[in-house]
């Protein structure tokens, strides 16, 4: 045999075998609720370091926009069919992908659900996930010291009815404030005395705009606004400034995005829980890699972090400045 020959043997054997490396590469698939959110963008950065660092193969994917199921119904077909062992995802919605996932645990796939749950709880593996309930007593037990025991005029702009992150984060943050009667399994949206108007953002700035103009036209002496994340606040803040109240009015929020981050230092909002999408999908993609590896599943809830952030801190409630919060933050 000559030296062509050897050659040629020898490549062909090292191409084999890098056939067989990645034909045993763990593969995880990532599907979010959009592409554009900054939340998912650093969701998808997290998995992909996550996966370069364990040597496994990230499929991802997104709904077309905020609500699209059937996009995310596809992509968990699509993924099953490029032998994803784990699916991570982010539910649109929380009730209508659940026989999406069922069919693809009856398939031997791992399902966690990041961010959001499924509708039920356990219709995925695990749920890895910020405490909203927690993030949001952050921020009620920070507005009820600040307020320093001034009678609170509360506006809440929250999500839209009946999801389960903008409820968590109503009632933690009513809770936080001091009502005894509220807890984490509180159905629905709760109302104590001090709410005086109670309207939906749908997480979106110029809605958030709206609905805090609509909130002073009820009621023109609010002096503390909770709303479900930044851009809703930056909308409130607009509203506010238009009517010549925001010195004399309170915001805090959730999510602790550089946006919203950069907002707080600027004086917008007075503080903000942060939680940390970078971690949420590493740790996923993680447990995806330990059962594609050894068959052992993640189960449960894992609670992935929140922390106060704020530039002026009250006795008592824990927080971290915005030098920290913008070290942690996701975004622009």
């Amino acid at each position: 045999m000559n030296a062509r020959h050897h050659l040629a043997l020898g490549l062909l054997a090292s191409l084999a075998a890098a056939g067989a490396i990645a034909a045993d590469q763990p593969v995880v698939g990532l599907i979010t609720k959009t592409e554009t959110n900054p939340f998912f963008v650093k969701m998808k950065e997290g998995a992909q370091r996550a996966a370069t660092l364990q040597g496994a193969k990230l499929l991802t994917a997104a709904g077309k926009a905020d609500g699209d199921n059937a996009g995310q119904v596809g992509a968990i077909e699509n993924m099953i069919s490029a032998g994803a062992k784990a699916i991570l995802i982010t539910p649109n919605d929380s009730k209508a992908i659940v026989p999406a996932i069922k069919k693809a645990r009856a398939q031997g796939v791992m399902v966690i659900a990041l961010d959001s749950p499924a509708d039920p709880v356990d219709a995925t593996d695990a749920l890895f996930a910020t405490d909203n309930f927690q993030a949001g007593l952050l921020i009620g037990k920070y507005a009820k010291a600040a307020l320093g025991g001034k009678p609170a005029k509360i506006a809440t702009l929250d999500l839209f009815p009946g999801h389960p992150v903008g409820v968590s984060r109503h009632n933690g943050f009513l809770a936080g404030f001091g009502a005894a009667d509220i807890t984490a399994k509180t159905v629905g949206l709760a109302k104590t005395a001090e709410v005086v108007c109670m309207a939906d953002s749908f997480g979106d700035q110029g809605k958030g705009q709206t609905a805090m103009e609509n909130c002073l036209q009820k009621n023109p002496d609010i002096n503390l606004v909770y709303t479900i994340n930044e851009p809703a606040a930056a909308g409130a803040y607009k509203a506010l400034k238009a009517a010549g109240k925001e010195k004399g009015v309170m915001i805090v929020s959730v999510d602790g995005g550089c946006a919203g981050v950069r907002d707080l230092k600027a004086g917008v909002i007075a503080a903000t829980a942060q939680q940390y999408p970078l971690k949420m999908a590493g740790l996923g993609v993680d447990a995806g890699v330990v059962y594609a590896k050894t068959g052992k599943k993640a189960s449960g809830y894992l609670d992935t972090g929140v922390t106060l952030i704020s530039d002026k801190p009250m006795a008592g409630v824990d927080s971290k400045d915005s030098a920290f919060g913008l070290s942690a933050c996701w975004g622009k």
